[in-house]
């Protein structure tokens, strides 16, 4: 129970720190676009508004899945382990029952039709 309480905390404090992060990416990332197209605007005309429009949702895009990144909870080694496990031996059970089933269909085939194959 302990452990739970812990983790408990632990998102807490993490969502915390993702709002305060999250505030300040956002500062950034709307200093970092507006003097990302004045840069653009400056060293090329070519470069339309846009573009820096669109560099500026990309910067955004990119604070975005840094932020969702520190929100995700990793599996442990022995977790990981048995999901592992887990999808093995479904993989494996789910291979033998398709077999079964082709075989199954083949012999009716084979039984209906009076054809070898």
């Amino acid at each position: 129970m302990a452990k739970k309480e812990r983790q408990k905390r632990s998102a807490r404090q993490a969502r915390s720190q993702e709002r305060e992060r999250s505030s300040a990416d956002t500062q950034a990332v709307d200093e970092k676009s507006s003097a990302s197209s004045r840069l653009a605007a400056s060293v090329s005309r070519s470069h339309s508004k846009k573009e820096a429009k669109k560099r500026g949702r990309f910067l955004g895009y990119l604070a975005d899945v840094k932020s969702e990144m520190h929100r995700v909870v990793w599996p442990t080694k022995a977790e990981l382990k048995n999901y592992s496990i887990a999808t093995v031996a479904a993989l494996i059970v789910c291979g033998i029952a398709t077999w079964l089933i082709d075989t199954g269909f083949i012999s009716l085939l084979i039984t209906y039709t009076n054809l070898r194959g």
